[in-house]
């Protein structure tokens, strides 16, 4: 029995806490039964028994997590496959090749107090707070305020795999890499778990063929506790080690994951970070050419915070796009909805219909090399085709009343711009792109906490400053009684 709220820990998309109050095997044994009941049991085919794949970062707190949860899960009747030590993005091939559900422990970037699991359907579908997780919650949070069901008459059996091997061989039948030119890269896995999977798709580490990529390792040794830098490289701290490194080696580009590497992040031959939009841009039309050779049209999707150079250039070229709100089960529903060819977002998570309609990092590197690597020009001169606006990035402000912040901006801008658009698909976004000058801005409120996020855009980098200061210093203005907001 315990008196932990799930609400705490098991939010929209995953599950999230400090490791082991309030996150203790026992609520990971109870997520796992109720993850048993609600998904499993129910998706699985009749007269198959039904099967689960488990896979863990490189947290120390892992193993004792992914027990318990396994536990949950056999007792309920279920099989259960243990990988071991992967990606979120081997996971995902895990659970798309076999079509079965499974559970990645990690907590990404956050760390390594914390630990998390994220949940999917038999091939790699999202399971959400519209998709399950709400009902896992509620039944687990019964689980553990009344006592676990007793086990059933015939348990589920526990199996080890690995499939390192198999997902990096998928991945190269996506994407070739043998005839393009000699590159060398650095990449930062930030202590993650890129230092697993780089070596095995872009090395020779799993028994697959050597690639003609001189690969310069930063950091790849597996560390939960994150010693060298937070393994986050949307912040811009966390890529100055791979800007540095890039420019010593002379190497052609940099690649930085994040903490379960389902994100990758791009730096170019002079160590300047290239944007997530750009990358879209860069793989999209990869995508998109490929689709247009079949004869097939191609859909694209894209969030709201990328750039406006994302559906200007992709639409350019015949793609179809479309537009979503911020999060991953946001666009993996639209991703499935219109047989979406590819889809990115401003984070760097990056989603391929042919992996199943979910994120993979590496996949977007392999695509980044192959484009680099099959002409002559350097890293710089491919993201400037793609990056003709300057953006701020997403700034955060705490503020003591959200609803008031947002109405202090909207109402000075629909005052002063009576041509402004203004949509409210994922918080309010202020566009003056049809005008002169060119700008938008997005501010949309965390899920979680007490913040607004911002993100500008213009067409020179003097109007982004302007719009951004004045943005955030509506925000940030104070209160009616003179305390900071």
């Amino acid at each position: 029995m315990t008196s932990i709220d799930l609400a705490t820990i098991i939010k929209a998309y995953d599950v999230r806490g400090t490791v082991p109050d309030p996150f203790s095997p026992a609520v990971a044994e109870a997520v796992g039964a109720a993850f048993a009941r609600v998904v499993v049991l129910p998706d699985a085919a009749e007269g198959v028994r039904p099967e689960t794949v488990i896979g863990n970062d490189m947290r120390d707190s892992g193993p004792a997590l992914v027990e318990a949860f396994a536990r949950g899960l056999t007792d309920a009747g279920v099989d259960v496959v243990r990988i071991g030590l992967c990606s979120t993005d081997g996971l995902y091939y895990a659970s798309g090749s076999r079509h079965v559900p499974g559970a990645m422990f990690t907590a990404s970037h956050n760390p390594a107090i914390y630990n998390g699991i994220k949940l999917c359907r038999p091939g790699a579908r999202p399971v959400g707070e519209a998709t399950g997780l709400a009902d896992v919650r509620a039944l687990a949070q019964t689980f553990l305020d009344e006592g676990l069901p007793a086990p059933v008459a015939t348990p589920g059996t526990v199996r080890e795999a690995d499939l390192l091997a198999d997902y990096a061989a998928f991945l190269r039948s996506l994407v070739d890499l043998s005839g393009i030119r000699p590159l060398k890269v650095v990449v930062d896995a930030g202590n993650g778990m890129g230092g697993h999977t780089v070596p095995a798709v872009l090395g020779t580490a799993a028994g697959l063929a050597g690639l003609p990529l001189e690969i310069v390792p930063l950091y790849f040794e597996l560390d939960g506790s994150f010693p060298n830098h937070e393994a986050n490289p949307l912040d811009p701290a966390n890529l100055v080690d791979l800007q540095a490194a890039v420019v010593e080696h002379g190497a052609d580009l940099g690649l930085a994951f994040d903490g379960d590497a389902d994100r990758c992040f791009v730096v170019d031959e002079r160590g300047r970070a290239v944007t997530p939009s750009a990358v879209t841009v860069l793989v999209g039309l990869r995508e998109l050419a490929k689709e247009q050779a079949a004869g097939r049209p191609a859909t694209i999707i894209h969030n709201l915070i990328t750039s406006r150079a994302v559906p200007e250039l992709l639409q350019a070229a015949g793609a179809t796009t479309v537009r979503t709100r911020v999060g991953h089960s946001f666009i993996k529903a639209q991703m499935a909805e219109h047989e979406a060819v590819f889809g990115g977002e401003h984070s760097a998570h990056y989603y391929f219909r042919d992996f199943w309609f979910a994120d993979t990092g590496m996949l977007a590197a392999m695509h980044v090399l192959a484009a680099l690597g099959e002409q002559q020009h350097p890293m710089s001169a491919l993201s400037e085709m793609y990056e003709p606006y300057v953006a701020s990035g997403e700034m955060n402000s705490r503020v003591s009343d959200v609803p008031a912040a947002r109405a202090r901006v909207l109402d000075a801008y629909l005052a002063a711009y009576p041509d402004v658009e203004l949509d409210e698909l994922d918080g309010a976004t202020v566009s003056h792109w049809d005008g002169q000058p060119r700008w938008w801005f997005n501010l949309r409120a965390s899920n979680t906490e007490p913040l607004l996020r911002l993100n500008v855009e213009a067409a020179d980098a003097d109007i982004m400053e302007k719009v951004l200061g004045d943005v955030l210093s509506l925000v940030r203005a104070t209160d009616d009684e003179g305390r900071p907001a």
